[in-house]
């Protein structure tokens, strides 16, 4: 049975494989441009959508030899099949020759699509000169099962609802239960799919084969309104003659205590329907039921599944039993599995699932006392761990994840592997996940043998958008680390605060996290899906929670306002109108929540200690939190935090009448703007300074959120920009001073201002607090707090990764998306003197590399095909500058736009430049 999973697997990639593809349809040297990168919803070739009007997006070539480069109108066919395609046949959808040249977020108009449509496409276009390209090489996209076309039920094993009481967390002691269905193909098939909801993790098995390389799978999903399917291509694994589809269910998010709900038990639940067509052209469907035979598996799940208590995996290899998921196998003595009725709704998963990424090999191994092992794998990260055994049968081996060198665990995450008849098997977690960098073991009979072990990181298969490297190794240092933060923070479609202790989508935290990862990975999937989990965790009363899909949390406005936060970024990144559209109700519902907290324009204080959080984490918090404490009071008590909350109110107020501007909702921008005054008005009086031209404390954080809402009139702004400055350089020593929320704030402001020279000046410090203080007293990932007392693998601070390709290569995108962007990058003598960036826009590779030698500036830049660029060299002398060697003036592609303080500012055309200039 081995054998033949794998020659279908290699079958499989030998035929979708994108390197051979590439390696034999597109051919080389080509002069003429193409269209290349062919998307549906952000990503290449899905199945499983259930939009009815998906949107397609391409890139005009790969290559940018020459210059001026656009397109002036495309045309997009969408055929039933490859034949047809192949034909110039669009039976679904011909657009016709389309004056246009946009080339992101086409929306699909053709005929209606129904469930498993596989829908087959290509684009042409036509360039500057109005010369039309060949095809694209063909793309597809497979739509999923529609909400009505479901026939199957939820099932799930009734022996589990016995620990199952009453909304209260459950302390879990059952096995993860594992379903089987046999039928009958009565001729071969032509093609099959299955479409596999879960309540909790899955995994599929059709006769014996495990389908697909995903893990974890689905997303995680508010389980409390939503189910997410995934949707599989098993036509090469069924066979005429007797089948068997078999399902492996992981506990997991079944039991999370925010999802339970009266209409359903707190236990894993599947919900399957398999589409087959028959050679013939006749159909079978099968689908989960009660005629589904279950028993429990070797696994179980330890914990409860919630803050602290998400623990870890016991595996009794006793219990195994093998052929349980193939075809012959007797289950007459199986249980029948009990069929549910929960009142959820069902959708497809649409974003990259969650994947084994990168492969940690352990650095050493050493015996810290008689018998027990510690094994170094050489960087902390969130993922799974593999280790062979050997035992007597029976024998149980312990395995603790630390985070920290001193601790034996940390947040209680472990796993025991109870080793069976035969004396052998192989540690390797299923449906839960470790982190740490240190895993101490128990139970072993010898010295584990460190070749032999393995761990891999895991997050979704999103790809990386960005590089950046410099000649200052610290900034580089921050970079990677600021990345590998961010991915091990990502499984599941959803970025959490940490993922060992809480696992929460924190509002607060992502302020930290939002921009950082859509400046470096291509993340349009990942966070529509993100979004559309704040959409379904709002109240009836409007009011928004602070985690989403998780619910669980404290926080304040800054953590419900990224609602409003997150649709903008997407929109501002990758020019997408729908996110928009889909989440003004969501954003005009919470704002008008929010208005019922205030009391002569501004917000009060509401909730409970958890609630009405402002700034979190700053240097220093945890002596001033300590304090407040012992006199009874919260952080949302204070005077610095009701500041800082009316001017994230003031914040959502203006990012909210942007949003309407973009949607021609005048009415709603004209409001929202009118009662943002109102609130600035009250709150500058309330909270300035007028002997110190500061707010409240005068914190740098509290500074600049100030300065980024307007909340000093235009005569005072210039005063507090020279404290905000006088606070950093003097008060605080150059270090940054801010914490999760309002840190975010602090660091944007800088950002969006160009004060790179404050920026680097905290970037480059190594003491307390600082970036590099973490670096040297972590593990490969930065910490919850600048003290390095909690979390090490946390969100807190990774505003820091936004910086490297905006400003230090100086890639920027004033508008959304990047069909016009700026190219402005920061070159003084504090900082690097050379930088290699790129990043990879939805029209193609920008690339800004430049270096500085002695008084010589040289800096090539790359304009994707149908974009344009002002090109801004700062401290150049006019006359000197040159582009490919050529005096700039005779070189095809570069307009002056201006020359002002002391910056040349060029627009370019799309192309390749090479410019070179003395610096003043």
């Amino acid at each position: 049975m081995i054998s033949r999973c794998k020659t279908i697997l290699l079958t499989m990639f030998l035929l979708t494989s994108p390197y051979l593809l590439t390696a034999y349809g597109v051919k080389e040297g080509k002069k003429n441009i193409e269209p290349v990168g062919l998307q549906c919803e952000y990503l290449h070739n899905p199945s499983g959508l259930d939009i009815p009007h998906p949107r397609l997006s391409w890139k005009m070539g790969t290559t940018v030899a020459v210059r001026g480069q656009r397109q002036t109108a495309y045309q997009v066919l969408v055929a039933s099949s490859r034949e047809l395609l192949d034909k110039e046949q669009g039976d679904l959808w011909d657009s016709g020759q389309v004056h246009s040249d946009e080339s992101v977020h086409i929306v699909y108009d053709g005929k209606t699509l129904i469930t498993g449509q596989k829908c087959f496409w290509k684009v042409r276009l036509a360039d500057e000169q109005g010369n039309w390209t060949s095809w694209s090489e063909p793309a597809y996209w497979q739509m999923g099962l529609f909400a009505d076309d479901w026939s199957a039920h939820w099932i799930g094993s009734a022996e589990m609802e016995s620990q199952s009481v009453g909304g209260r967390p459950v302390d879990n002691k059952m096995f993860d239960p594992w379903f089987r269905k046999t039928f009958t193909l009565t001729e071969s098939l032509k093609e099959a799919l299955i479409y596999v909801a879960s309540i909790g993790y899955h995994e599929l098995y059709v006769n014996g084969c495990k389908i697909g390389n995903a893990v974890l799978a689905p997303s995680v999903t508010d389980h409390k309104s939503r189910a997410r399917y995934v949707t599989y291509d098993i036509s090469h694994y069924l066979k005429k003659g007797e089948n068997v589809i078999a399902l492996w269910l992981g506990t997991s998010w079944a039991v999370f205590p925010a999802y339970q709900r009266n209409d359903k038990p707190a236990i894993p639940m599947a919900l399957a329907q398999a589409e087959i067509t028959l050679t013939s052209g006749s159909k079978v469907r099968v689908i989960t039921d009660g005629s589904w035979k279950t028993h429990a598996s070797p696994n179980v799940l330890m914990g409860y599944w919630d803050a602290h208590h998400f623990a870890g995996e016991f595996y009794d290899a006793s219990l195994e039993i093998n052929g349980w998921n193939e075809a012959g196998f007797d289950d007459s003595e199986w249980a029948e599995a009990k069929v549910y009725q929960p009142q959820i709704m069902v959708s497809a998963d649409k974003a990259e699932s969650n994947l084994l990424m990168d492969e940690i090999k352990p650095v050493a191994v050493e015996e810290v006392s008689p018998g027990v092992y510690r094994v170094d794998m050489g960087i902390n990260y969130a993922g799974w761990f593999e280790m062979p055994l050997v035992g007597q049968p029976g024998d149980s081996v312990v395995f603790r994840f630390s985070e920290r060198e001193k601790d034996a665990c940390s947040y209680g995450i472990h796993s025991i592997y109870k080793i069976g008849p035969d004396g052998k098997g192989t540690f390797r977690n299923r449906f839960n996940y470790m982190t740490g960098r240190w895993v101490q073991i128990t139970g072993l009979r010898s010295a584990p043998d460190l070749k032999q072990i393995r761990g891999w990181m895991i997050r979704p298969d999103f790809r990386r958008s960005s590089g950046f490297e410099c000649d200052i190794s610290l900034l580089n240092d921050l970079y990677r680390t600021t990345l590998w933060t961010f991915e091990n923070l990502s499984l599941g479609n959803y970025i959490v605060d940490c993922p060992h202790r809480e696992r929460r989508g924190y509002g607060g935290d992502a302020l930290a996290t939002t921009r950082t990862g859509l400046d470096n990975y291509q993340l349009g999937a990942f966070y529509t899906k993100w979004m559309e989990d704040w959409r379904d965790v709002q109240g009836e009363d409007g009011n928004v929670p602070y985690t989403a899909p998780t619910y669980i949390g404290g926080g304040g406005p800054s953590w419900s306002g990224f609602c409003i936060t997150l649709p903008w970024e997407v929109y501002r990144q990758y020019g997408d109108v729908r996110i928009l559209e889909e989440s003004f109700s969501t954003i005009r519902r919470w704002l008008n929540f929010v208005e019922t907290k205030s009391k002569d324009d501004m917000l009060v204080r509401w909730g409970g200690k958890w609630s009405f959080l402002g700034d979190w984490l700053w240097p220093d918090a945890w002596p001033e939190r300590s304090a407040m404490e012992k006199e009874g009071k919260s952080l949302g008590d204070t005077r610095e935090t009701l500041f800082f909350n009316n001017c994230h109110w003031i914040y959502s107020l203006e990012t909210a009448a942007c949003i309407a501007d973009v949607l021609g909702n005048e009415t709603m921008a004209v409001a929202w703007r009118k009662r943002a005054e109102e609130v600035r008005r009250a709150v500058h009086k309330t909270f300035f300074n007028p002997d110190d031209n500061s707010y409240v404390n005068g914190y740098p954080a509290y500074l600049a959120i100030a300065l980024m809402v307007d909340l000093p009139p235009e005569k005072l702004k210039a005063k507090v920009w020279k404290r905000l400055e006088y606070e950093i350089l003097v008060n605080r020593k150059g270090h940054f001073w801010g914490g999760i929320t309002a840190g975010s704030f602090l660091f944007h402001t800088l950002l969006d201002n160009q004060r790179n020279d404050l920026i680097c000046e905290m970037a480059t410090k190594e003491d307390f607090p600082s970036w590099g203080n973490m670096i040297k007293n972590g593990n490969g990932t930065f910490f919850e707090d600048w003290e390095c007392r909690g979390s090490a693998l946390h969100s807190s601070y990774l505003y820091i990764g936004s910086w490297f390709v905006e400003s230090l290569g100086g890639i920027q995108r004033p508008k959304s998306g990047f069909k016009e962007f700026v190219i402005a990058p920061w070159i003084d003598e504090k900082g690097p003197r050379q930088v290699r960036s790129h990043y990879n826009s939805m029209y193609g590779t920008i690339v800004s590399n430049w270096k500085v030698t002695d008084d010589k500036l040289d800096i090539e830049v790359v304009v994707p095909a149908n974009t344009t660029v002002l090109l801004k060299l700062p401290g150049v002398r006019f006359d000197s500058i040159k582009e490919g060697g050529s005096e700039w003036k005779k070189v095809k592609g570069i307009r002056l736009d201006s020359q002002r303080d002391n910056t040349v500012v060029f627009s370019l055309q799309s192309g390749t430049y090479r410019f070179s200039a003395r610096m003043n």
